[in-house]
Formats: structure tokens, C-alpha cells, sequence
């Protein structure tokens, strides 16, 4: 039977964080919003969408996120450039599956969403 693939959004903003379910439920995905406790009857998500806006808090954040959910990755964020290798270093470094700068469309989330969760799902 096919299970519909769940997407946790950690995100302040409400308006991105308003975008991104749009986009995702579109897709096809069921998402959730939150951090600590979150769970969608008690199943831990398939991938955790996590807005990081001081990259240096990037670490503790992830650390307690991945502590939380044991679920791969999705960091986005305004405060790295695209273009320069740094988002990939600093994915590297957290052990996320992908870096997406801010502002990214609609089909470069879909893109990274797809290549976190069924490529290394």
C-alpha cells in the first residue's frame, strides 16, 4: 500500500511557511509544522524543511532537530548565496541531505524535497 511521504516545515515566517505547504500538499506530500514533539500520529516524519536564519545556531538546531525526529534534513535559508560552495560545504558539515538558499522556486524545493527523500529515502 502506498504512504503518502510526511514533510515537517520548521519555519517562522508564515508566509513561507504558508507557501511551502501549498507547494508540497500539491505535490502530494503531507506536511506538518513545528519542532519538538511534532508528530503526525505518532510517525516520525520522512524529511524535516528547517529555516535557518543564523547560520552560526545552524549546528545546535540541527543537532537537536536530528535527536528529535532521526529524519533526514532540508536546511533553507537567506543567508547563504547561491552559486557558491559554501551551502554544499556547510551541508556537508551538519550531515543534511541539501542547502536550498532563499528565495528558490517552486520546482528547485520540489527538486530537493524529491532528491532527500526518494533518491536516498
Amino acid at each position: 500500500m502506498f504512504r503518502q511521504s510526511y514533510i515537517l516545515i520548521v519555519e517562522s515566517d508564515d508566509l513561507i511557511r504558508n507557501l511551502l505547504e501549498q507547494w508540497l500538499t500539491d505535490a502530494g506530500y503531507a506536511v506538518g509544522f513545528g519542532g519538538a514533539g511534532e508528530r503526525r500520529n505518532g510517525t516520525r516524519p520522512d524529511l524535516v524543511i528547517v529555516n535557518v536564519s543564523r547560520p552560526r545556531d545552524a549546528e545546535r538546531l540541527i543537532r537537536s532537530l536530528e535527536a528529535e525526529f532521526d529524519a533526514p534534513m532540508l536546511i533553507v535559508s537567506a543567508r547563504f548565496i547561491r552559486g557558491l560552495g559554501a551551502s554544499a560545504e556547510l551541508a556537508r558539515e551538519l550531515g543534511v541531505r541539501k542547502v536550498l538558499p532563499k528565495p528558490f522556486t517552486r520546482q528547485e524545493l520540489l527538486a530537493a524535497v524529491w532528491e532527500s527523500i526518494e533518491v536516498h529515502g
